[in-house]
């Protein structure tokens, strides 16, 4: 089985404008990023609606692709892009552009989903730790089938454990947090881009609930590896200390 990493990479971002290019131990975030993803995967690509950025990937070595500018989600852009490459790659992996850290082990283990043919799209999941961490809504929660096929997804705390006091619900169910990180079969992620948004992802704004409500199927799988995504100028701070507490730069 053939796989492909693209990377969606704006430069326009309301809380850190040009975060693909920001400095991090001596190389930028997007070449952090591009680094892990090509390192597994073999073949990958930063999708790109900014010359500076696609200037940038190619001037250290790696492969980019422009876009347009006017996609709704980091999945619209992965799709031109895999049109745009030509592609035989059977499947598609949503390495996203601000997630320096992502791990071997993660990339792997989405890989490992399609082993199953059932498999259409897969994610990741990393059980909880406190249950503050499970109230917080901005932390999406998964349930899953007993096959690890997502049920649903949502901001709320589910499920609701009954008869229980709240703070000792994480002893009684193991609940799991979603990684945004994403593989899908090359035919599926042209489909899912073709849907319309449909109402469960509006009313939670998430928009892998599109494609459960469409009837797709989700496999997740488990990682014990947390994700370190930069959004602000004060996570790139938090970054350079993780860099250096590893002894990574």
């Amino acid at each position: 089985m053939k796989f492909i990493a693209i990377i969606p990479a704006r430069y326009a971002s309301t809380r850190f404008p040009g975060k693909p290019l920001a400095m991090l131990g001596g190389k930028t975030v997007i070449e952090r990023v591009y680094e892990q993803a090509v390192g597994v995967v073999g073949e990958a690509y930063v999708a790109t609606d900014d010359e500076r950025i696609l200037n940038k990937v190619k001037a250290f070595g790696g492969q980019a692709v422009m876009t347009r500018s006017d996609h709704q989600s980091g999945t619209d852009r992965i799709e031109e892009a895999a049109a745009k490459i030509g592609t035989t790659a059977d499947v598609v992996i949503n390495v996203q552009g601000d997630e320096p850290f992502i791990q071997r082990s993660q990339i792997e283990t989405l890989c490992r989903l399609f082993d199953d043919p059932k498999t259409q799209i897969g994610t990741l999941g990393k059980r909880f730790e406190t249950m503050e961490a499970v109230m917080n809504p901005n932390s999406p929660k998964i349930v899953t089938d007993v096959n690890g096929f997502a049920l649903y997804f949502s901001r709320s705390v589910i499920p609701y454990v009954r008869g229980k006091e709240q703070a000792t619900w994480l002893a009684e169910f193991p609940f799991l947090k979603h990684l945004g990180v994403y593989a899908y079969r090359r035919e599926v992620l042209r489909e899912i881009t073709q849907l319309p948004r449909s109402p469960l992802e509006r009313a939670e704004s998430l928009e892998q609930l599109r494609w459960l409500q469409n009837g797709y199927r989700i496999r997740v799988g488990e990682t014990d590896v947390e994700t370190v995504g930069i959004d602000t100028p004060e996570d790139l701070v938090r970054a350079e200390a993780f860099l250096a507490d590893a002894h990574l730069l």
